[in-house]
């Protein structure tokens, strides 16, 4: 039923077409054509105006004639933008049955690939005639950038109440469990002075930073918890004492308990590091921001759905296994508004770097267990 030939060069097609996030229009657009070649309705929403974006959500809607497990619609997600690592003008090579880049790029199989898995099951669906419940296919902005779209999607549209998203690896793995997630943003203020003639007259924010870091531990916390700075943007020369540091990370866990924890013991550290230097008028002075980034995602390993993918799996030899991911995905905001979604993988290796690439076995595996487990294996 899967057409793997026409798969392969939906997906190339589509990584040709350039998509940063902020600008998935081109992909959108691509998107839209298949759509209305199918006679899928569709409906772009208004996350791309509120996003700076020039493409929204892409919502589709077609009609089915079956229902699984009584549940009315079923949502297939993949999001439209790629990293913005170098991005344009992919040159794709096949080899032994792998699609890569020259090296020079990303691929773009985050989460193109998941893109054309969706446009070739409901192209086999239509062709073949399949009887399937209601399917309401959404294709997301922004959501290398913190999920933005699926936080911005207009969820007035959206009837389904199950979701599978494509943007994992194995696709014989079912991510089920990912954390959640604060953002932080911690600013150092200290003092400028000249760091030859009067360095006692300054308050060195980046060595405050410094003091503050060093106590704490850093990286994987525990089994369910970690944290991360990931950006410091601090002085202005090398003669100055810097007056001002900026720190930006991230806490995950899969307790929220843990989570508020790590999050706290980074703001007592630098309050405490700020606290033992001696103040100059308000200075030095701590200015910090706490985002909610995003919510966990735990789907019960009992859960219809689950259930329904591993029947889909048995039926084409394939062992589906429970993981749980470290990372959020679009999945994490679309079960906090009550749609139950895990994550199925596409195939896809090494993404956001320029060794990416993409097996097309496990690609059309994928395919194969999406439609297998939307027909319900009446082909």
């Amino acid at each position: 039923m899967i057409n793997m030939e026409r798969l392969k060069n939906t997906f190339i097609d589509l990584v040709r077409l350039a998509s940063p996030s902020r600008e998935e229009g081109l992909v959108a657009g691509y998107v839209k054509e298949i759509l209305n070649s199918l006679d899928i309705s569709w409906t772009e929403d208004d996350a791309g105006e509120k996003l700076g974006a020039n493409s929204g959500n892409i919502v589709g809607w077609m009609e089915g004639d079956i229902k699984i497990e009584s549940v009315d619609a079923i949502m297939l997600n993949a999001h439209l933008d790629t990293v913005q690592r170098p991005g344009e003008e992919i040159v794709v090579i096949e080899k032994n049955g792998v699609l890569k880049s020259d090296g020079t790029t990303i691929l773009g199989a985050d989460d193109k690939s998941g893109v054309a898995i969706i446009l070739e099951v409901l192209r086999a669906i239509k062709e073949n005639h399949l009887s399937h419940p209601p399917l309401q296919p959404v294709f997301t902005i922004c959501e290398e950038i913190g999920l933005l779209g699926a936080k911005q999607l207009d969820y007035s549209l959206i009837k389904a109440k199950w979701g599978i998203v494509l943007d994992g690896g194995n696709p014989c793995e079912i991510i089920h469990r990912a954390p959640m997630a604060n953002r932080f943003q911690i600013e150092v203020l200290g003092k400028a002075a000249h760091a030859g003639v009067r360095p006692e007259e300054g308050i060195n924010a980046i060595w405050l930073a410094s003091k503050a870091i060093s106590p704490l531990k850093w990286g994987r916390i525990d089994e369910e918890t970690t944290c991360n700075i990931g950006l410091i943007n601090g002085g202005t020369a090398t003669n100055i004492v810097p007056a001002k540091v900026v720190l930006k990370g991230e806490v995950r866990s899969h307790q929220k308990e843990k989570l508020q924890i790590q999050t706290q013991k980074i703001i007592d550290s630098f309050q405490k590091a700020l606290e033992k230097v001696a103040k100059i008028e308000d200075l030095p002075r701590l200015e910090i921001k706490i985002e909610d980034d995003y919510p966990l995602m735990y789907v019960k390993e009992d859960h219809p759905l689950i259930k329904e993918i591993k029947r889909a799996g048995e039926a084409l030899d394939m062992e589906m296994k429970l993981k749980i991911s470290g990372g959020g995905s679009d999945a994490n905001i679309f079960n906090e508004k009550g749609i139950t979604s895990v994550i199925l993988g596409t195939g896809m290796k090494n993404v956001h770097s320029y060794d990416e690439f993409l097996s097309l076995q496990e690609m059309e595996k994928s395919a194969n267990l999406l439609l297998d487990f939307l027909t319900g294996g009446k082909k």
